[in-house]
């Protein structure tokens, strides 16, 4: 661990790499084919950064996207992303070393994130390698884990129009690296090693502004929309398919141990600011307003607003979603009339 102290920021990202990933690719050749080393000279003292000028030759993002579509597999998803990343470096020259440390010079997803979440996460005290280690033989042991990275992508990219591209995703959002470095923690602390799954929680806090208790069990395909103050405690279970924006608290009332965190269920919308405290039920498909204080439980498919949260409709005829609000993303529709709410 010594040797990782003050070691540059180059060093370690040179250390982050997987030795076994090949240099020799396709996208690679793409890369090198459509730039000029000259370039670098002007902007640069690095001598390995290039500037693309053939443009013609990369898919474009909306086209990449309809090929993932049309061939639908998990498998295909991380050869889009390195489409994405070599048509990003050609539009954005300076970049093209960073694509190609971050994406084209990866043989795969789960190298690719190891080194992104191992530069993002490592400091002074645990360097980079260290970390990637860990995260790669995670991601590579665990199917299950990759499977939900995987359905996280699409779910941003789904439900996020301020989400252009796989890439966008995976290398600025920092929710999604927050949850899938929650992943890594939760795994470590099923395993018994609290201690390190309590280090990852803490540097993600830190970095992040995300704090999520490695014990929290969280499902796949969710969206952390902007992400910034998400908090979820101990004994919290988030389902499948659900959109959290930012500031929102899973917590405990503070009255009790033991399970004493929210259950939230499939397809739920959390608005921004939302607080759920305590043990209660968040059916599924239920829609939880913007800054709404959530104390009891809220039935399938029905949406709570306000301080305290009340149902909408009223507790005896409340009305009923007909789709599901974490896909949907709709945040006003409770409000049927003008006079509902005060300006």
């Amino acid at each position: 661990m010594a040797a990782c102290i003050d070691t540059t920021r180059r060093e370690s990202c040179q250390l982050s790499r997987d030795p076994n990933r090949s240099q020799g690719d396709d996208l690679s050749r793409k890369l090198a084919k459509c730039c000029r080393p000259s370039f670098c000279d002007r902007v640069s003292s690095m001598s390995m950064m290039p500037s693309c000028q053939n443009r013609g030759e990369v898919a474009s993002s909306s086209a990449s996207d309809e090929a993932l579509d049309a061939r639908g597999g998990e498998d295909d998803l991380w050869p889009v992303m390195q489409e994405e990343a070599l048509s990003d470096a050609c539009q954005e020259p300076i970049l093209c070393s960073y694509y190609q440390d971050s994406i084209l010079s990866h043989s795969s997803l789960e190298s690719a994130l190891a080194n992104q979440l191992s530069v993002k996460l490592s400091n002074s005290s645990i360097c980079s390698r260290t970390l990637f280690d860990l995260f790669k033989g995670v991601f590579d042991d665990e199917p299950e884990i990759m499977s939900a990275v995987r359905a996280d992508l699409r779910a941003v990219k789904q439900r996020d129009p301020a989400c252009k591209t796989y890439i966008h995703c995976f290398l600025n959002f920092k929710g999604f690296l927050a949850f899938q470095s929650h992943r890594v923690a939760h795994k470590l602390w099923s395993q018994g090693r609290e201690s390190l799954a309590f280090l990852l929680q803490n540097r993600v806090s830190e970095v992040f502004g995300v704090d999520i208790h490695p014990g929290a069990r969280i499902g796949q395909g969710i969206l952390v929309d902007h992400a910034t103050g998400v908090v979820v405690g101990e004994t919290a279970v988030i389902g499948n398919d659900v959109s959290i924006l930012h500031n929102v608290t899973l917590g405990g009332t503070g009255k009790v141990s033991g399970d004493r965190h929210p259950k939230i269920g499939d397809g739920v919308l959390i608005g921004a600011g939302t607080c759920i405290l305590g043990n209660i039920t968040i059916g599924d498909g239920a829609k939880i307003g913007a800054g709404s204080v959530v104390l009891k439980d809220v039935p399938a498919r029905r949406t709570a607003v306000g301080n305290p949260a009340r149902l909408v409709g009223g507790k005896e005829n409340p009305i009923e979603l007909e789709k599901l609000p974490s896909f949907t993303m709709d945040q006003t529709s409770h409000i049927s009339e003008y006079s509902d709410y005060v300006i």
